[in-house]
């Protein structure tokens, strides 16, 4: 251990350190520990193998490697993140794209691999069980909606019928126009609270041939859907969401169990199903669905929830119900970490395989146990589909460090002489308890020091260079004796509130390495603090229960070209992405500024500006209403231009749907939405069809591109 001058050297014999009496205090030094350092060891350190595989390793060059078709990627198949951040970041005069980091990178094979696995996984058990239905996924829009990710899916799982989910008015357009393109048996899920224009929406996916159910979410919604179906002519698919019994203690599962959110208890279900023989529609309840929480952790609780709703399903069956699916919900859980454990909201025991076998075996005993046939089985499984394929790549810019002023040992002489009495005898302490060898004693009195200075500098019988003499001297005693605080600061260019929202708003923890230099050990430990001034701007938590992160010299770039020092956030393809904006597509709240008035209602609104419509928080995640609703007219005219059931003619139709992109998302008040409303044009809204001219065509404004006169 090196000397310190004057004092240190007294303090701390050069053949002890505080790592030699500590053999426990490891942690610190974990990644530096190893004299020659490779990319087995950045994989182990980063847990990379734990909760990247299949799809992601690090590749000879020490750079973070991605495997595109998982398990089946070839060698010359895999993807260089860096090269991609490198092309897509470098001016456009050196070759590259220009794009500013921080970016998303999205690897659309992923996610088709992911989309295959699932499908995969239970096809497998299904006939390993000798089980008489099939497995029917669909895509839960909320967990990102974006427009490629969505038409990506609906595209990807077309050739085994995989549908999407829909909980919100403009989410349920953007899945009515993305199907249209998928296969006719694929599922529309309408889940959520519903209103009059919801579920008008929903009846007239149904009279589009798309494979449409609506789930009641409460017993109240059932009276609009046999309400409206009949004025649209139309015979409506019905689904329960059971409240069930079942539920996990983790923070996702508390929108479940008998006291959950969502959901009809027994004896709504069973009013629900009198309701339905007394309006002869009994038939139209096909689809029990029920939820018991995101990131289940085990099968043995899968199985229970399963058992306990395929209970519900056959006795439906028994009072008459035409059942035909089960919905599972979500739940398919991510191992965030890499350690498999059932104790934790970040990870899972189980894998897909795993997840499909419990689900199967659960249906099947029940079914058959009850002697009904086996239904099909849908899930709801988004965080399962969409976290691997997207990652969140950002620079770090700056990192802070703090070097000891360097002390003589003359200035340090005159600095403690001139300390008041009581500062000099704390000092005379340390110096007598280093002579011992006692160095916990050191510490406390460094410690002891160190605040009766802060004190007496408050007091102004303190300047501030002996205060700095004090800071120094004592951060000398510390770095020698291995406890001074190895952590930096590093200064990411990112907003964690825009693009990690769940790490701010519920703990949500995910895996956060560097992308290249992992040949090379990490001889730093650090945060990562954003470009907000807000003090919740930092990442100070990692997987595996670190409090820092094991980093690289910011300085170390060994390219010679300056490069950057790049940090990717993986499984965060799920939610993040929404959150940090439109979250469910509901867009902002309206604003209404009022002002005090001595006018006859004691107040004057002086600016109202109404929320974002249904076109806009589209628009925001990159769809095309224009093009959303020439698909939507199309079907119309292809499906309803001969149209004789007294139902709606095409032209109100499509003026009822422009009006659906204007509106809000959230829920309006009263039975009445454009799609059904009474104005002496059978009941919708004119348009002028001129004015929605297709965007390949013209450009222009948004306000006559979606003008309807009521």
């Amino acid at each position: 251990m090196p000397a310190l001058d004057c004092f240190v050297d007294t303090i701390v014999p050069p053949s002890l350190t505080w790592e030699s009496s500590n053999p426990t205090n490891t942690k610190a030094t974990a990644a530096v520990d190893f004299p020659h350092w490779s990319i087995t060891l950045s994989s182990t350190l980063y847990c990379i193998d734990g909760w990247g595989e299949p799809y992601f390793s690090v590749n000879s060059s020490g750079n973070i490697s991605v495997r595109p078709h998982g398990a089946e990627t070839l060698s010359h198949q895999e993807i260089d993140l860096l090269k991609v951040v490198k092309r897509a970041s470098d001016p456009k005069h050196s070759g590259g794209l220009g794009i500013q980091l921080p970016m998303i990178v999205r690897f659309p094979d992923v996610l088709k691999n992911r989309l295959e696995s699932l499908q995969f996984a239970f096809d497998s058990a299904i006939l390993a069980q000798g089980y008489g239905g099939h497995y029917q996924g669909v895509y839960p829009v909320k967990c990102n909606q974006d427009r490629y990710i969505v038409e990506d899916i609906v595209q990807f799982g077309s050739s085994f019928r995989f549908g999407l989910e829909a909980g919100s008015k403009p989410e349920l357009l953007l899945a009515m126009s993305c199907l249209c393109k998928g296969s006719p048996e694929s599922l529309l899920i309408c889940n959520g609270f519903k209103d009059a224009e919801y579920i008008a929406l929903a009846c007239v996916a149904r009279k589009l041939l798309l494979n449409t159910v609506i789930v009641l979410e409460q017993e109240e919604e059932l009276d609009l859907v046999i309400d409206i179906s009949r004025k649209i002519s139309v015979i409506p698919v019905i689904g329960l969401r059971a409240k069930l019994r079942t539920k996990h203690s983790g923070h996702f599962g508390s929108t479940s169990g008998e006291k959950g959110k969502f959901g009809l208890t027994t004896a709504q279900i069973l009013r629900v199903v009198k309701k339905l023989e007394q309006a002869g529609m009994l038939d139209s309840l096909q689809l029990l669905h029920f939820h018991i929480g995101s990131q289940i952790p085990s099968t043995a609780l899968l199985s229970d929830g399963v058992g306990e709703a395929t209970q519900v399903f056959s006795e439906l069956v028994r009072l008459g119900a035409n059942m035909k699916v089960i919905d599972i919900g979500g739940g398919l859980g991510l191992d965030y970490d890499g350690s498999k454990s059932t104790e934790s909201d970040i990870s899972v025991e189980y894998g897909l395989q795993e997840y499909a076998t419990a689900v199967v075996q659960s249906v099947k005993y029940v079914c058959d146990k009850k002697g009904i046939n086996h239904p099909i089985i849908c899930s709801e499984s988004g965080r399962a589909i969409v976290s691997h394929h997207s990652i969140l790549v950002f620079e770090a810019v700056s990192a802070s460090s703090y070097d000891s002023p360097e002390t003589s040992s003359l200035g340090l002489k005159y600095s403690v002489e001139r300390l008041p009495d009581d500062a000099r005898a704390d000092y005379r302490n340390l110096s007598a308890a280093a002579i011992r060898g006692e160095y916990e004693t050191c510490l406390l009195y460094a410690d002891q020091l160190k605040q009766r200075c802060v004190e007496q500098f408050k007091e102004g019988s303190l300047g501030i260079e002996q205060l700095a003499a004090v800071d120094g001297l004592c951060d000398l005693l510390t770095k020698a004796l291995g406890t001074a605080n190895p952590v930096r600061t590093y200064h990411v260019n990112l907003s964690v509130f825009t693009s990690i929202p769940d790490f701010w708003g519920i703990d949500q923890l995910f895996p956060i390495v560097p992308i290249h230099r992992l040949d090379e050990r990490p001889t730093m430990r650090g945060i990562l603090s954003d470009l907000t001034c807000d003090s919740d701007g930092k990442v100070d938590r990692f997987i595996g229960g670190d409090s820092s992160l094991p980093l690289h010299e910011l300085n170390g770039d060994r390219s010679g070209e300056g490069g950057g020092y790049y940090l990717g956030m993986f499984l965060g393809g799920a939610y993040e992405e929404a959150l940090g904006g439109v979250h469910n597509l509901f867009g902002g709240p309206s604003v209404v500024r009022v002002l005090q008035s001595d006018g006859p209602h004691g107040f004057a609104v002086t600016l109202a500006i109404p929320g974002p419509s249904c076109t806009d928080v589209l628009r925001v995640m990159h769809h095309e209403p224009e093009l959303m609703f020439e698909n939507l007219k199309h079907r119309v005219e292809e499906y309803l231009q001969n149209n004789d059931d007294g139902g709606m003619s095409h032209a109100s139709l499509a003026s009822g749907l422009a009006q659906c992109f204007r509106n809000m998302p959230y829920l309006s008040p009263g039975l009445s939405c454009c799609l059904t409303a009474a104005t002496g044009n059978n009941g919708y809204y004119f348009c002028n069809d001129e004015k929605f001219t297709s965007a390949s065509d013209s450009v222009v404004s948004e306000d006559d591109q979606w003008y309807c006169v009521a």
